[in-house]
């Protein structure tokens, strides 16, 4: 029998279409049930007609429905896949960007630490434990795969406040993969490489071609001044902790106290750092899905190829028993020996009908669990203020991370957090 998915968030259209593509190209899976679920919908609408676009161009046979009723998405789902963003770029991106500036706190992305990362995950979390009560009444043994940033802390909530199975998806150990490949010259498919850490900031432990060390390659790029432009935190990362993290330059900048600095313009001019990067995605996003929604209106067709994210493929490996590894976020029960146990922890994850089993790593080199632990403490924190309503875990969270510590003082901090829950509004729970 083929399996029933829910896009939770089936609005983001573009994210939508790229898994719903992924999924229908397998042939066992290509009379899936596929649940599209958003609260807008004009978007709904649109992601419909994607669906039964890309439905032809397979050649595949699903049913497609499209609701704004969660728990009739829900309802007996084995598979539910959330990529939705509470607040959306208006108020919430803008919101976290444009009131930390008013005090000198620039920030690039602000999806995932810093206090962007912390204001999302407070009107996330709420949202995310609500849809796991759905799940636990209409679909209790559903496998969730988790795309919503800030993945580590939304991740750690659930397997907190929720029985269901989680493991949170991200591309960047992957797609780093790849942009080392292309760095080094040496084919992808060539490389073989053990990568762990957290979300955003794991690291390869190993990066080999037939049991070849190929650190040294990536080094010779950097000593050669070969590293592209818009990856240059990376590389200056690399030379100081010896290892390449996952997430991109303009992302990692944000979790560190080194590279955005008010007071140093030299420091973002020599690293190339992007202020502001998020704020210019989501306009070209939001004007990219109404130039989409036209264009299939009108009757324009569709194509698709299949993309490096993961979801389809766990899916793919449960219903058929086809084993993979892939890369999951998932709680740190005896996997990573000097990371907090019960943390969220990225990992290989084999996966196959017995489902997601999380690999044991042991202990990671020193310095970089040290400056994970920078980020874990923020990750603890905030995920405190979301589970128990405490106000005062928000700002210790603030106070706590690399990048707002930084640049702002103890009162200068109580001051943004208190503005930031003003401005949210409704968009948040109350604090007490």
């Amino acid at each position: 029998m083929s399996p029933t998915i829910a896009l939770i968030g089936a609005g983001s259209t573009v994210f939508a279409k790229n898994l719903l593509g992924d999924i229908l190209s397998y042939p066992e899976l290509a009379g899936s049930t596929i649940r599209l679920y958003d609260i807008d919908s004009e978007r709904l609408k649109t992601s419909d007609i994607v669906a039964h676009k890309l439905a032809d161009y397979l050649g595949a046979r699903p049913v497609i429905e499209a609701t704004t009723d969660p728990r009739r998405a829900l309802d007996g789902a084995d598979y539910a896949i959330s990529m939705f963003q509470v607040g959306g770029y208006k108020p919430g991106t803008v919101i976290d960007f444009e009131i930390p500036k008013k005090y000198g706190l620039r920030q690039t992305i602000a999806d995932t630490l810093g206090i962007g990362g912390i204001m999302r995950a407070l009107r996330t979390i709420p949202v995310m434990l609500d849809y796991c009560r759905t799940m636990e009444q209409v679909c209790p043994d559903v496998v969730f795969l988790q795309y919503v940033n800030p993945m580590a802390m939304n991740c750690w909530a659930i397997s907190r406040g929720s029985r269901i199975r989680t493991v949170g998806l991200c591309h960047s150990v992957q797609g780093t993969a790849e942009q080392l490949a292309h760095d080094i010259g040496v084919p992808i498919e060539e490389i073989n490489y053990i990568c762990a850490g957290i979300n955003h900031m794991a690291f390869y432990l190993r990066f080999e071609r037939d049991g070849q060390d190929l650190y040294p390659l990536i080094r010779k790029v950097y000593d050669e001044g070969r590293a592209p432009a818009w990856n240059l935190v990376r590389y200056e990362v690399l030379r100081r902790f010896g290892y390449f993290v996952t997430e991109s330059s303009e992302h990692f900048s944000e979790y560190v106290p080194w590279f955005i600095k008010r007071d140093r313009p030299d420091l973002i001019d020599a690293f190339n750092v992007p202020l502001d990067e998020y704020i210019r995605r989501c306009e070209a996003q939001i004007a990219g899905w109404h130039a989409m929604r036209e264009a299939f209106e009108r009757g324009e067709g569709i194509e698709h190829r299949r993309s490096h994210e993961y979801g389809s493929a766990i899916i793919h490996s449960i219903e058929t028993n086809q084993p993979r590894v892939i890369y999951g976020n998932v709680p740190n029960y005896g996997l990573i020996d000097n990371l907090p146990q019960g943390c969220c922890v990225e990992v290989p994850v084999l996966v196959d009908r017995n489902g997601l089993q999380p690999t044991r790593v042991g202990s990671l080199p020193p310095q970089l669990a040290a400056l994970m632990q920078t980020n874990i403490n923020v990750q603890a924190l905030t995920v405190e203020a979301a589970l128990t309503g405490k106000r005062e875990h928000i700002y210790h969270a603030a106070m706590l991370d690399p990048h707002t510590a930084a640049e702002l003082d103890l009162a200068q901090i109580t001051s943004l957090v208190d503005d930031l829950i003003a401005a949210h509004g409704d968009w948040l729970p109350e604090f007490r």
